[in-house]
């Protein structure tokens, strides 16, 4: 995660957590005018698009009260849907033996996009199985993650 949307948890926790949800992460997806701010949320019994737009409705204030991007943006908030965003070590743990998609900040062994079996996480550091050689990976160079949705 980028210092900005660090920040965003930071300052979105405490009002998610009081609606009783669960914050999953933020994404700050720049593109000049069209920059979008997606906020993921998540509940033992799901998510209604009325639980979304109560997230909105407080996230919104809270982010119109402190400012803290100068730029113009749309506020989008969201359930993980199946394809669910991995964000902390605990998200990643919670999938070890699942199929991942990890894009990486810095290259590594000459590559930045890696799919395959996540074998297992280890403090700061995940394991992924692509085709049969695992690598491992340092969690703070991930810049995205999401679980890989699988249909049998």
């Amino acid at each position: 995660m980028t210092n900005l949307e660090l920040r965003l948890t930071e300052m979105l926790q405490p009002a998610v957590d009081a609606l009783g949800f669960e914050l999953l992460g933020v994404e700050f997806i720049r593109a000049g005018n069209h920059s979008t701010l997606r906020i993921y949320i998540d509940h033992e019994n799901g998510i209604s698009v009325d639980n979304c737009a109560d997230v909105s409705h407080q996230a919104g204030a809270i982010l119109d009260v402190e400012d803290p991007i100068s730029t113009e943006y749309s506020l989008e908030v969201s359930s993980p849907g199946m394809d669910r965003p991995l964000f902390t070590v605990e998200h990643f743990a919670k999938v070890v033996n699942e199929t991942v998609s990890v894009k990486l900040n810095v290259p590594q062994d000459g590559r930045r996009n890696f799919k395959g079996t996540l074998v297992e996480v280890e403090s700061d550091m995940i394991n992924i199985n692509v085709d049969n050689q695992v690598f491992s990976i340092l969690i703070d160079n991930v810049q995205k993650a999401h679980l890989v949705a699988q249909f049998d």
